[in-house]
């Protein structure tokens, strides 16, 4: 019988992987996915999956683990966060470019130097362009909603991608919330059987993996692969509309929260939208007609579906828990801006930098940002695209 749960978001996640039930599992221990998987080796000791679990060395061999299991006809999972997830860069777009649809959580946090343990989007937005599908999660509930779903989609015969689904470490990972948990049984029934493609240990059809494709194909091999990831849109919301009726938690492409009448919004992802709810809240409850757009799927970006959400506004403040060391804005702006182009009338838009390492982001800093954006209207123009929220001086 589905359950309520009180639940960290690590704890959401070893969840649903015990309900996933993974026919593979390699992994590293690293801050703060660590309990994550820490718990799913109980479940694996105790017999209560049938997961093949690997220990090893470093993320990289993690994720070159699961290439070989997903390749040779296995469900494979794994998980990461931060430097681990640089440390398997190397394998990210080899998973994606030979079509392995490996699943893999990833606790967002900060990368070095200097050394910080707690969030920031900077691991996940790093691997933004290497061929994988990308799910960002508010809280523990999304997150363990999102993993099922994650599943379905990747595996997808028309998509066969690998897939991470992320959330705040510690912020997220850590905080203990209600989880609606479904059945075993249903969770089962709705991930299937994992089918394979062109299975490495099929030796009566052999194949070669990893092969060497120069001018004369490689083109080709990239174009097919992005087809896949633009395809896997409309999968998305497919899985979402299923996933629905079974749990009664509906997902899009973003959550659009009071945008319908706003004439002012925020773009912001994760956990810190919670708060920038509460206080699109307080600013409605005084007539100011303001909103919130909160991406949930960043690849493949959708971008036609987020500029008919936001083209009517006057004014759009981009916030991002990533630097962008000198390009022309951070990640989710950069996307955001790009889609707005070309538009007759396009809304004013500044970009924020925030909570970087962990810091907290309060509801007065979200004030000020509201604050921003009626001051650029006011005034017709933006004199400062790109700034910092909380930091010292």
């Amino acid at each position: 019988m589905p359950r309520i749960a009180a639940m960290t978001g690590n704890n959401a996640v070893s969840e649903a992987m015990r309900q996933i039930n993974p026919d593979v599992v390699a992994a590293y221990p690293i801050t703060p996915q660590t309990e994550a998987v820490e718990e799913f080796a109980e479940f694996v000791a105790n017999g209560l999956v049938k997961t093949q679990y690997v220990p090893v060395e470093s993320e990289h061999s993690s994720m070159s683990a699961c290439i070989g299991s997903s390749a040779a006809g296995a469900r494979t999972m794994t998980a990461t966060s931060s430097a681990g997830f640089a440390l398997m860069w190397e394998m990210l777009p080899i998973a994606a470019g030979l079509r392995t649809p490996v699943i893999m959580y990833v606790a967002n946090r900060s990368l070095s130097a200097p050394l910080n343990i707690h969030c920031g989007h900077d691991d996940t937005m790093g691997g933004r362009d290497s061929g994988w599908i990308q799910i960002y999660s508010e809280n523990a509930q999304e997150m363990y909603d999102n993993l099922i779903q994650a599943v379905r989609i990747g595996e997808d015969m028309d998509i066969r991608l690998p897939v991470m689904v992320s959330m705040d470490g510690f912020i997220t990972t850590h905080s203990v919330e209600r989880v609606d948990l479904l059945d075993d049984e249903a969770v089962k029934k709705f991930v299937g059987e994992f089918k394979m493609m062109n299975s490495l240990l099929d030796v009566d059809n052999p194949i070669t993996i990893g092969a060497c494709a120069l001018q004369d194909y490689y083109t080709e091999a990239k174009r097919q692969h992005s087809e896949a990831i633009l395809n896997s849109k409309a999968k998305i919301l497919e899985v979402a509309e299923e996933y629905a009726k079974m749990s009664g938690r509906k997902y899009g492409l973003f959550e659009s929260y009071k945008l319908d009448d706003a004439e002012y919004a925020l773009v912001i992802i994760n956990s810190a939208a919670g708060v920038a709810k509460m206080v699109v809240n307080e600013l409605r409850a005084k007539g100011l007609k303001v909103g919130l757009l909160k991406p949930r799927i960043f690849r493949p970006f959708p971008a036609e579906e987020i500029k008919n959400a936001l083209k009517h506004l006057k004014a759009i403040a981009v916030m991002d828990r990533v630097d962008a060391f000198g390009a022309g804005g951070t990640p989710t702006f950069t996307e955001v801006r790009s889609a707005m182009y070309g538009l007759p009338k396009q809304p004013l838009m500044v970009n924020y930098i925030y909570g970087l390492g962990g810091r907290d982001i309060r509801l007065e800093d979200i004030n000020k940002v509201f604050q921003k954006l009626f001051d650029v209207v006011k005034a017709g123009k933006v004199d400062k695209v790109f700034d910092y929220l909380t930091v010292r001086e």
